[in-house]
């Protein structure tokens, strides 16, 4: 955690379902000082229906939906991979999991942090699988009410689970005026826990403020080239734009200062020359 951010950098399927992509991505967050990578992992039958996995769409793997997640979704030799090069480099890593299977599934691997995703926050059965392990786990926010946080938070509460609450929209990519960065404000006032910051903006100034705002943990998406296929890659940051991240963060977070308003050494120098009596 740099200067009291936590930033995870999001891979998820950006990796577009190859492993040698995912490792550079990896390499991409652990150059830049990302404090963890994060996934996604899904059981597509578990998660899709049927009637949805056979509509169109068309992708470089084929003509419908089952074909464009199938060959997004990295299994059991995938995960195994990732799992040893992100030890061999040195950076943790973690997933969001779609289903009840993806929670089991994960477990194998004991990341040390877990992953609400906003799809998932009405989910009861992922929110209590997920809350059972007690990890510090990830609550992102988008596409829900106040009421329907309470209701996930309340299942982490019981299970004595830690917590951040992570604002998000859930536009891909959201545009400025869209992001509501005040919105970490109320959820600070009304939940009095640690809250953080999950974007989708293709720009870089959105985690930026919610520093500003009071987030202590920022996720960001990253890509190797947001020209890549993927309905992610747009909401994602390249690697100089991650470079930039980082840099402004770091800015943001030293120069909040404490908020007492007080002459300090180095102005009293100044004052001695210009304020005159």
């Amino acid at each position: 955690m740099r200067n009291g951010t936590f930033i995870v950098a999001e891979i998820g399927i950006n990796n577009n379902g190859d492993v040698d992509m995912a490792k550079k991505l990896i390499d991409m967050a652990h150059k830049h000082g990302c404090d963890a990578v994060k996934f996604q992992k899904r059981t597509t039958d578990k998660v899709y229906t049927e009637k949805f996995l056979n509509s169109p769409r068309d992708s470089p793997w084929g003509t419908t939906q089952r074909a464009q997640k199938e060959a997004l979704e990295f299994g059991k030799k995938e995960f195994d991979e990732i799992d040893r090069y992100c030890k061999e480099v040195g950076v943790p890593w973690f997933a969001s999991a779609w289903d009840e299977d993806s929670v089991m599934f994960l477990r194998q691997y004991d990341c040390p942090y877990n992953k609400i995703a906003s799809a998932m926050i009405t989910n009861k059965e992922v929110a209590t699988e997920v809350a059972k392990e007690g990890k510090l786990t990830f609550i992102s926010t988008g596409l829900s009410t106040l009421d329907e946080i309470d209701e996930c938070i309340n299942i982490f509460a019981a299970n004595k689970c830690p917590y951040v609450i992570m604002h998000c929209v859930g536009i891909y990519p959201c545009p400025s005026n869209k992001l509501n960065l005040s919105a970490i404000q109320t959820l600070k006032k009304r939940y009095g826990c640690d809250i953080g910051y999950s974007g989708h903006s293709s720009s870089i100034m959105d985690a930026v403020l919610a520093v500003v705002y009071g987030a202590k943990y920022i996720e960001k998406h990253i890509t190797l080239d947001r020209a890549m296929y993927g309905s992610d890659q747009p909401a994602s940051l390249e690697e100089s734009g991650l470079e930039k991240l980082m840099d402004y963060i770091k800015f943001a977070q030293v120069s909040r200062g404490n908020g007492k308003k007080v002459i300090i050494p180095e102005e009293m120098k100044v004052r001695e020359k210009l304020v005159y009596w």
